[in-house]
C-alpha cells in the first residue's frame, strides 16, 4: 500500500504538470482525490492493515494529499492569472479610437400632434375622455341620431363583431358616454383609435387616430364654438391663422359646418399644399343636435352644447407636409426620424 500511495503522487504530480486549464485540473483532482478518486480508494482498504500499519500508512496518505492539494493550489492561481490576461488582452480598449453614438428614439409624429392638440384644449380647460375602441352599435351609431337602416351609416361603413358591436368609427361614443354619466357642464375632448372599412390608399386607412371635443352648458351658442376653433388654429398653425365654416350635415349636430384654415404655407395666397384654393380643411363642427342631447339625458331646453372632431392624420399631413397617410404606419425609421 506504501507503494500504491508513492505511485498516485507520483502520477498526480505528472499529470498537474501538464494541465493547460481550470476544466482539467478539476478532471485531475477528481480523478485522485474525489470520492471515488485513487486515493480515496486505498484509504477505504485500510481497514485490511494492522494496527501497527495503520498510522504509518495513514500519515503517508494524509502527506500525498497534502503534496496533491498544494500542487492544486498552485495550478489553480496559475491558470487563474493566465485566463485573466487572456481576457484583459481581448477585452482591451483603444481609447484613441472613435466612440459608438447610440441612437435614441422619437416620439412619433402623430403622438406629437395628437399631444399638442391635448396641451391646446387642457389649458381651455378641457379634459380629456376616453372610451373602448370595440364598442355597442347604440352608443357608435344610435345615440349619435344614426338609426339602423339609416342611409347616413354607409360613410362610415366599420367591422362588426356581431349584429351589436362594432369597432367605433368615431371617438363620438365617448361623448355619449360622458353625457349619461355626468351632468353638466361638460367640457371634453377624445382622442383614439378609430376603425372603418376603407380601401387603403394614400389619403385613406381601416385605421386612423381621431380628436373630438364636446362642450355643453347653459348658453352655449355657435359663436363659443368658432370662438375655441380660432384659438385652437391659432395655436395649432400659427397666430395668424384664420378659419372658414362652410355648411354641412352631421346627423349629430344641428346646425353643422366644415372648418378650413387659411393655409400655413402661403396663407392664403394659393399653392401646392392647399392645392390654389388659400384654404385647408381640418375638421367638422357643429351645435349638438337636441335629439342627441335628449336621448343622453339632457334637457335640450335648458342646455345647448357645440361638437367637433378631427383627423390626426389629416391634420399631421397638413402640418408636416406629408403626401401618403400610409408613411405614418409603415415604420421606416428613415422617415420617422425627421420628426
Amino acid at each position: 500500500m506504501r507503494e500504491q500511495l508513492n505511485n498516485i503522487k507520483a502520477q498526480a504530480e505528472e499529470a498537474l504538470s501538464s494541465v493547460s486549464s481550470i476544466q482539467e485540473l478539476e478532471n485531475v483532482r477528481v480523478k485522485y482525490l474525489g470520492k471515488k478518486g485513487e486515493l480515496t480508494a486505498v484509504l477505504r482498504g485500510m481497514g485490511a492493515l494492522s494496527a501497527e500499519e495503520r498510522p504509518v500508512i495513514g500519515q503517508l496518505a494524509n502527506e500525498v494529499r497534502q503534496f496533491i492539494e498544494d500542487i492544486l493550489t498552485k495550478k489553480m492561481k496559475e491558470l487563474a492569472e493566465a485566463e485573466k490576461r487572456i481576457r484583459l488582452e481581448k477585452e482591451k480598449i483603444d481609447i484613441t479610437m472613435p466612440g459608438r453614438t447610440r441612437s435614441f428614439g422619437k416620439r412619433h409624429p402623430l403622438t406629437q400632434v395628437i399631444d399638442e392638440i391635448k396641451e391646446v384644449f387642457l389649458g381651455m380647460g378641457y379634459q380629456i375622455a376616453e372610451g373602448p375602441e370595440v364598442e355597442l352599435d347604440y352608443f357608435n351609431f344610435e345615440a349619435m341620431n344614426i338609426p339602423k337602416n339609416h342611409p347616413s351609416r354607409d360613410v362610415q361603413d366599420t367591422f362588426y363583431i356581431d349584429g351589436n358591436v362594432v369597432l367605433r368609427t368615431h371617438t363620438s361614443p365617448v361623448q355619449a358616454r360622458v353625457m349619461k354619466t355626468q351632468k353638466p357642464p361638460i367640457r371634453i375632448i377624445c382622442p383614439g383609435r378609430v376603425y372603418r372599412s376603407d380601401e387603403v390608399d394614400a389619403t385613406h386607412s381601416p385605421v386612423f387616430h381621431q380628436i373630438e371635443g364636446l362642450v355643453v352648458d347653459k348658453g352655449v351658442t355657435m359663436g363659443d364654438l368658432v370662438g375655441t376653433l380660432q384659438v385652437f388654429a391659432k395655436a395649432l398653425f400659427g397666430e395668424d391663422t384664420k378659419i372658414r365654416l362652410r355648411p354641412h350635415h352631421f346627423p349629430f349636430t344641428e346646425p353643422s359646418a366644415e372648418v378650413d384654415v387659411s393655409c400655413w404655407s402661403c396663407h392664403g395666397s394659393g399653392c401646392r399644399v392647399c392645392k390654389g384654393e388659400g384654404w385647408v380643411e381640418i375638421l367638422g363642427a357643429g351645435m349638438v343636435s337636441p335629439k342627441v342631447l335628449r336621448e343622453c339625458g339632457i334637457d335640450p331646453d335648458e342646455y345647448s352644447g357645440f361638437a367637433f372632431g378631427l383627423g390626426v392624420e389629416r391634420v399631421a399631413m397638413a402640418r408636416f407636409n406629408i403626401d401618403d397617410m400610409r408613411l405614418f404606419t409603415e415604420n421606416d425609421v428613415r422617415f420617422l426620424m425627421q420628426f
